[in-house]
């Protein structure tokens, strides 16, 4: 029995049940943290005895361990209703779907935010080894996918870290949009029975708290932007392991082979990530274009944010598990990276600044060895080449970075 047979008494048709039903189990067990809260809200207005508040309160226990058979309802809400009995015929009062849906992705989405911080640090610190072990192995820095000036692996991989520390921020950001709980919202307009707020913050206004979708925006923007991270240092991977680069060499628990040509070893890894970020994109993109026309305050358009949430998490997590395996087994190629360090055009900055140091002009300077390099009879001063940042501040910054984010 559906939670509105009260007012529509006709059997909808198989179609249209289907069309309607909401694939939204992941939800159980948040259902499950709000529903104690408003069970608790109905005991301290007297609307539950202390033995139903105890009967909920033990259920929900046993439901959220082991879950509940959900294919008969049309949603998680209505399975969970059901399986509470007789008492859950009580604990819909002064709620709505509208508020308990909001309530429950509000908590999915700040323990998806906490999950993604702990899977990010866990991919920093892969990367943070591996700098370290690198801080004094030379490599060219690039511009237009170009050699521009000599750096080191350590401080190239250092630049990802900064990335995975901003992506970090965004997710805790995230988390606090969501915080806030909507319960005691009911439909639209809150309710007329006498009930207690929920703990922690609330959202202000019952109209904005059914139809906000704001924070599952946040969730998935934070998604898009560390997606886009992790495909830039997938497309660095997959160019590294190039013969044209062989900068590194792939870890074989972590790459595949072809299933015609037995000399490949390919960067799958590198490339699903890269290949993930545009799908992240489209659902960032897909729950924007459903929100952006709907009148306040739920619709039932707002179905399909679970979608995109579910999706998005999954996405995170598997995606920075892989990433994590394939970057932990990576190992650099110090020759190659050394002969490709030894290009002497990768020191035309330094002659120039040099220049400058004897009283020329940058301009004039630049110019005087641009015409040399376009001659070909740029040679650089040995002493001058060097590394910046050195070594030893390569080795200063990872243990800043370790300790700032992680």
């Amino acid at each position: 029995m559906t939670l509105w047979s009260g007012r529509v008494r006709a059997e909808l048709a198989l179609e249209v049940w289907d069309f309607l039903r909401a694939e939204d189990a992941e939800l159980l067990p948040y259902d499950c943290q709000a529903t104690a809260t408003h069970a608790r809200r109905l005991w301290q207005a007297e609307l539950l005895s202390d033995a139903e508040l105890a009967e909920v309160e033990t259920a929900l226990e046993r439901i959220a361990a082991k879950g509940i058979d959900d294919r008969a309802d049309e949603d998680v809400h209505s399975a969970l209703e059901r399986s509470l009995g007789e008492v859950g015929r009580k604990i819909h009062a002064g709620r709505s779907r509208n508020d308990q849906v909001a309530a429950a992705l509000r908590l999915y989405v700040v323990d998806a935010c906490d999950e993604a911080v702990e899977t990010i640090r866990s991919l920093a610190g892969a990367v943070l080894d591996q700098a370290e072990e690198e801080t004094q192995t030379p490599m060219p820095a690039y511009t237009h996918l170009q050699r521009a000036q000599p750096v080191t692996v350590g401080h190239h991989l250092l630049a990802w870290v900064e990335m995975l520390a901003r992506d970090l921020e965004r997710f805790r950001f995230a988390a606090e949009q969501a915080r806030p709980s909507p319960l005691g919202s009911a439909a639209v307009a809150g309710s007329t029975l006498e009930l207690p707020p929920p703990p922690g913050p609330r959202v202000h206004n019952s109209i904005d708290a059914v139809g906000d979708r704001d924070f599952a925006l946040d969730y998935l923007y934070a998604c898009v932007v560390l997606s886009t991270h992790l495909s830039r240092i997938g497309e660095e991977l997959v160019l590294w392991a190039t013969s044209e680069f062989g900068f590194v060499r792939l870890p074989e628990e972590a790459a595949t082979g072809s299933s015609m040509m037995p000399q490949k070893l390919n960067p799958d890894v590198a490339e699903l990530v890269r290949g993930k970020a545009g799908t992240a994109i489209g659902r960032l993109t897909g729950l924007l274009a459903t929100i952006k026309g709907l009148p306040l305050a739920y619709n039932r358009d707002l179905q399909e944010d679970k979608v995109s949430v579910f999706a998005a998490r999954r996405d995170v997590r598997g995606t920075l598990a892989a990433l994590e395996v394939l970057i932990a087994g990576i190992e650099f190629d110090h020759e190659r990276l050394s002969a490709a360090t030894a290009d002497p055009l990768l020191q035309a900055t330094d002659a120039a600044e040099a220049l400058v140091e004897s009283g020329l002009p940058f301009r004039d300077a630049h110019e005087q060895i641009a015409d040399q390099v376009r001659a070909g009879t740029f040679e650089p001063e040995e002493p001058r080449h060097r590394l910046a940042p050195g070594p030893a501040e390569v080795s200063a910054a990872v243990a800043e970075a370790r300790a700032r984010v992680l």
